[in-house]
């Protein structure tokens, strides 16, 4: 399905793969195919089956969009079929979809929708263009004055690298009041994905301030994870080191650099991808379930106390202690 021309980075093996080794979530495909032969449509699930959080069919976890992969009304109503027989047979709590465009599957299972918006950049239009498409007052601004500042760039895979990256985004998650992924999805993606797969991190001396993590695919420079020290955001290290990713890629002749999916609520993070002149679009998730109460799993975040408490305690733990918080619950999240 890696071929497919809507195939994404989540779509690939080597994401499947890191799934796999991080969380034991075994996929599945559903495809109107013949067995044997090439896959040329599919949907692609993890199954998560956990004590904690239900059973259910997930495409894909910890995935920003995951396209079903079907070109026909009569293959998507074949799959929308056999996923609903799952679904009854199998008693899953819900089947979850997360298609990049607009998307519609007939069937009788209870359904409830979430809304995120996207955000992608046009790399080919010329660099001073797109450099003069940034946010005058804050992007541009930021990118120039890490550059006075000095700050250092390193790139690579290393173990350093990794390190720095893992640290920063420990703080950054603490500071947003959730857990880091563990450590181990990272070692994972970066054994999976081999040279797509890049960590850049801005030095102040040879302290680390920023970093971000990205992923090539196809003509497309994904933009999945990043972190960084509050106390030096002033200097401009995450605009820093994302135009130098964006450098990058229109230096290879990629077509979009790919800056992921943004919850409704982020208003702050909206904006700042926007300041880069990126395409805003909507990104819908979708639940299918048996439950008429299939909604109140989409209940927004913080909304009830037990969220709020969760938040609270996420937010005075120390980073050791946050850090085996994200190891045990995050393969119970999907």
């Amino acid at each position: 399905m890696g071929r497919h021309p809507r195939a994404s980075v989540f779509h690939s093996s080597a994401w499947l793969q890191a799934l796999s080794r991080t969380y034991g979530y075994q996929p599945i495909v559903y495809t109107t195919s013949p067995s044997g032969q090439e896959l040329r449509n599919g949907m692609v699930f993890c199954r998560v089956e956990s004590w904690l959080t239900g059973r259910r069919l997930v495409s894909l976890p910890f995935s920003d969009h995951c396209e079903p992969l079907v070109d026909t009304a009569d293959a998507l109503d074949a799959m929308a079929s056999a996923l609903e027989q799952e679904c009854r047979g199998r008693q899953w709590r819900y089947v979850e979809v997360r298609p990049l465009q607009r998307f519609e599957m007939a069937t009788s299972l209870a359904h409830a929708t979430v809304p995120y918006t996207f955000h992608q950049l046009d790399l080919r239009p010329d660099l001073n263009v797109l450099f003069g498409n940034c946010h005058k007052n804050s992007t541009q601004r930021k990118i120039l004055r890490a550059e006075r500042e000095g700050l250092q760039y390193r790139e690579g895979a290393t173990e350093e690298l990794l390190d720095a990256f893992y640290r920063l985004h420990t703080i950054t998650r603490q500071r947003h009041q959730r857990p880091p992924q563990p450590r181990k999805w990272f070692v994972n993606l970066r054994e999976s994905f081999g040279d797509a797969l890049k960590i850049r991190v801005a030095f102040q001396g040879e302290r680390p301030v920023a970093a971000v993590l990205t992923i090539r695919h196809k003509d497309t420079l994904v933009y999945k994870y990043g972190g960084s020290d509050s106390r030096f955001n002033n200097l401009g290290g995450m605009h820093f080191l994302l135009w130098r990713a964006i450098q990058e890629g229109k230096a290879a002749g990629l077509h979009f650099f790919d800056f992921g999916r943004t919850e409704a609520a982020q208003h702050g993070l909206i904006t700042f991808k926007k300041r880069w002149g990126t395409t805003q679009s909507s990104l819908t998730y979708f639940r299918y379930g048996l439950s008429d109460d299939i909604s109140h799993m989409f209940e927004a975040s913080g909304a009830s106390w037990k969220s709020r408490v969760a938040k609270y305690l996420l937010a005075h733990m120390q980073p050791r202690v946050l850090s085996f918080a994200g190891r045990v619950l995050y393969r119970h999240v999907g």
